[in-house]
């Protein structure tokens, strides 16, 4: 099933699979998509998060602990598929336990899963033949993130790579909600449109519903991470309902129809 965004700005959810656990994490996918995210980003913890703020950080820890891995994280996918067949499903993860289980593995299990795409933060497009063909034969789409520094002919690189969306960093740095969003970000996407068709989402830094009707302006999509992890952190046992009310609040900002399928 292609991804598809039926209204803009489209709503991509992140969250850090089995904080506090896999079963909870579930409720609160379905929780997010009954509040109106178009795509869940399934983020895999890792135990050097390079590229996530300390929010996120202190998710994939715990997650960790709980003895999280990359099998079960495809297969929480796979369980969410099954209620929802017209959500977007994109795996979040860094290229290490990609490796570990094998890329041509990973690719087929995460196709017969259900899943739409996979983001690889830390592979950068230059490196990732392998990669690519593999997702080419399990038809899956492989996302790129474009940052604000990429030099034009690196971004063209980076969007004919893509086959989702484009994933355009607000500002560098890493992730985390932030009380302003950098110009940087409006910049980039209007580079991007130059050079591709694919919808770009943006992401890094959206917290509440004013920056995402800012961001949703000028993009395709946004990008809501750090801040659903927050909300998870801060309603222990009351996680998917907290989380249903904050989606909720970002999606009546998305009402302009805008059908694109990615």
């Amino acid at each position: 099933m292609p991804l598809t965004f039926y209204r803009k700005p489209g709503l991509v959810v992140y969250v850090t699979c089995g904080d506090p656990d896999l079963t909870t994490t579930r409720k609160i996918v379905l929780a997010a998509i009954e509040a109106g995210a178009d795509v869940i980003e399934l983020g895999v913890p890792f135990s050097d998060p390079v590229a996530d703020g300390p929010v996120i950080q202190r998710a994939s820890e715990r997650a960790l602990k709980n003895g999280t891995s990359l099998a079960q994280v495809l297969t929480l996918a796979a369980e969410v598929r099954q209620q929802a067949q017209s959500t977007g499903l994109v795996v979040f993860s860094y290229l290490n336990p990609i490796l570990r289980m094998g890329i041509l593995k990973f690719c087929s299990v995460a196709r017969h899963a259900g899943l739409d795409g996979v983001l690889v933060t830390d592979l950068p497009v230059e490196e990732a033949d392998e990669y690519l063909r593999a997702m080419k034969a399990c038809d899956l789409s492989p996302i790129f993130l474009a940052a604000p520094t990429s030099p034009d002919a690196r971004l063209k690189r980076i969007a004919g790579a893509s086959r989702g969306f484009v994933y355009a960093v607000s500002r560098t740095g890493v992730t985390g909600a932030r009380q302003q969003l950098a110009e940087d970000a409006q910049k980039l996407v209007r580079r991007l449109r130059k050079i591709t068709r694919l919808p770009i989402a943006v992401g890094f830094g959206i917290s509440n519903a004013t920056q995402f009707a800012e961001v949703g302006a000028f993009a395709d999509a946004v990008v809501v991470g750090s801040a659903i992890v927050e909300t998870i952190e801060k309603n222990r046992g009351w996680e998917a309902d907290a989380v249903r009310e904050f989606v909720e609040k970002l999606s009546v900002v998305s009402c302009e129809p805008s059908v694109k399928t990615l």
